[in-house]
Order: C-alpha cells, then sequence, then structure tokens
C-alpha cells in the first residue's frame, strides 16, 4: 500500500535531540530530523524553539521538509528559562513579523503561561495578539499559539491566529468558532503521560476530551508530538492516542482523521488554506511510503515502512510551482 508519508504538526528539533551533549544547534536540530525520518516521519512541523537553526531543513539534505516559526516568543519570565525570545507586550507585532518573514512560514507565541501563584494566566492583551495576526498575515505566513486556559484559547480565536496548539480549556463556543473560521487544533496527546504528574499539568488529563469534541465539530484536528518535551519520532504514538481519544476510525471518505491528521488527510479545507504554509498543502510536502498494511484498517499500517518515495528535484510548495513528481530513492 503507498501511503503519504507522515507529517508530525508539533516538533522542536533543537530540544531533547539524540545529538551529543554540547552539539551546536545545527547538529542538534539534524540529529533530531534524522529520527523523525527513522519513524517514517517526511514532513515536520516545528512552531517554534530556541533559535532558528531549524530554517533550510529538508530533502535536498535527506531530511524531511521542515516548515518552522523561529524563536518561541513570550513575555520576560514567562517560559523555561533561556528558551524564547523575550518581548514586552508593546514588541510582540513586531517581533512576530520578523520571525514569520525569517521562516517564511509562520511565527507562534506562548498566550499563557504560569505565574507566581501557580495558575495559568494569560500573556498578552487581547487586542496586542490580534495585531500581532494581522501583521504576520500581510507578511503572508501564518501564526500559532500555545493556548491551554479557555482565556487564552479565546483570545487567540478573536485574534484570528491560524492553529492553537495544545488547547486543552477548549469549550464548546470555542471550537464552533475553530470550524468556522479554519483554526486548526494540534492536541499533542502524547506528552500527557510524560506531565500528568506534574503540577498544573494535571489538567492534561483533560486532552483527549479536547480533541474529540474538536473533530466531532469539524475542526482540523492534526497529530503533533510536541518532541523536544518527548523524545523525537513518536508520531505513531500520537496517532493512537488521537484514536484512543475518540477521534474517528474506518475506511470511509473522508478517511480516519487519526491518520489524516498525520498525513495527506490533514491539508486544510479550502477556508483554512487562505495562505501556503500548512506542511502538507500538497502530498509532495509529505511524499509517499511503502506500507504493508491499509492505513485506515489498523492504526499499526504506519508502523514499518518498507520504503520512502521523495521528490526527485525537492521543492517548496507555493501556488503555480509545485513540485515535480516523485522517484523511488
Amino acid at each position: 500500500m503507498l501511503i503519504p508519508g507522515l507529517v508530525d504538526a508539533h516538533a522542536h528539533l533543537g530540544l531533547a535531540s539524540p545529538a551529543p551533549p554540547g552539539a551546536p544547534p545545527e547538529e542538534r536540530v539534524r540529529a533530531s530530523a534524522r529520527a523523525q525520518l527513522d519513524a517514517g516521519v517526511l514532513a515536520i512541523r516545528e512552531p517554534g524553539g530556541p533559535d532558528r537553526a531549524s530554517a533550510g531543513i529538508g530533502p535536498h539534505e535527506g531530511l524531511p521538509r521542515t516548515f518552522t516559526a523561529g524563536r518561541f516568543l513570550t513575555p520576560p519570565g514567562s517560559y523555561f528559562p533561556g528558551l524564547a525570545r523575550e518581548v514586552a507586550a508593546a514588541d510582540l507585532p513586531a517581533a512576530a513579523e520578523e520571525e514569520a518573514r525569517a521562516s517564511g512560514a509562520w511565527a507562534k507565541v506562548i498566550g499563557d503561561w504560569v505565574g507566581p501563584d501557580g495558575r495559568l494566566r494569560a500573556n498578552y492583551p487581547a487586542e496586542v495578539l490580534a495585531e500581532a495576526a494581522r501583521r504576520v498575515h500581510a507578511a503572508g505566513a501564518r501564526i500559532a499559539v500555545h493556548a491551554i486556559s479557555a482565556a487564552a484559547i479565546e483570545a487567540a480565536i478573536e485574534a484570528g491566529f491560524d492553529s492553537i496548539e495544545h488547547g486543552i480549556g477548549l469549550r464548546d463556543d470555542h471550537v464552533a468558532a475553530m470550524a468556522t473560521r479554519g483554526i486548526a487544533l494540534v492536541p499533542t496527546l502524547v506528552i500527557t503521560s510524560s506531565l500528568r504528574q506534574v503540577g498544573w499539568w494535571m489538567e492534561l488529563g483533560l486532552a483527549p476530551v479536547a480533541a474529540r469534541l474538536a473533530a466531532e465539530a469539524g475542526v482540523l484536528v492534526l497529530a503533533g508530538t510536541d518532541a523536544g518535551m518527548v523524545p523525537h519520532g513518536m508520531v505513531r504514538q500520537e496517532i493512537r492516542c488521537l484514536l484512543e481519544a475518540g477521534l474517528p476510525q474506518g475506511s470511509r471518505w473522508p478517511p480516519a482523521r487519526g491518520r489524516r491528521g498525520a498525513s495527506w488527510g490533514c491539508r486544510a479545507s479550502r477556508r483554512a488554506r487562505r495562505r501556503t504554509s500548512w506542511p502538507t498543502r500538497t502530498t509532495h510536502a509529505a511524499p509517499p511510503r511503502c506500507s504493508p498494511g491499509h492505513p485506515c484498517a489498523s492504526s499499526t499500517a504506519v508502523s514499518s515502512p518498507r520504503r520512502r518515495v521523495e521528490p526527485s528535484h525537492p521543492t517548496s510548495p507555493r501556488p503555480g510551482n509545485w513540485p515535480p513528481p516523485p522517484a523511488i530513492c
């Protein structure tokens, strides 16, 4: 069975790298990309990182095509120390545009984080988020938000963000608005078992419910592992988590969302495709693989690819310049 390559829609290549300790950033991100490739991933979306070392990684190096968002953007003191570009609210729109132009694809904002009292709090005012989204979209790119709390999710939806990462606090009105506006959800379910015991991360137990509600409402749900919090190459486990959460599995059209969100089916709807930097805008972004079983019959069919198919002359997908037909390699 020839199936599209898998996509990890949320991975941080500079974090939890299998590269040796002390390796430079360029070596770290490529070691992580190779681990993803070994797991059958042929396209990666990196919604933020500690640096811009992932920019330019792709098939010309024998690695997955990678779509980056530059550096995480967060207020001072409101994220893991040393991992983000810290920007005050007044400077966020300009910083988001700068990261989007540098990456050519995305910008990423940390929408909420734990305050001194141990409670989640929003990092930026809604009007600042809206201006950041406006400037990123004007640059022809997309903007993602790390959002756990209902307040941060609602602010990002109203601001016109393109994707909600994690989205544990989703409410029914949120998923309805996301479906209408073409906003994607990347629930990163595979991290829940690792973080369920850590303070406020107990709320991650609600993540499978949020993913199922979003899928039932017609929201585009993508398979992303949050690699960097967990090892790279766990997209198959994320697919399994999505299916266990209740996302539909079967052979009808459209096919099972759990695996669609990890390969060809996670192409956005027409309204969600108003810009061109989704990593799966065409199937060429994640070239096909030969699998021994039918992916709609069993989630294990994606676990043991026999051959990868890559574009013979890789190019970035964009309107009017699609990549050439794939060739066996």
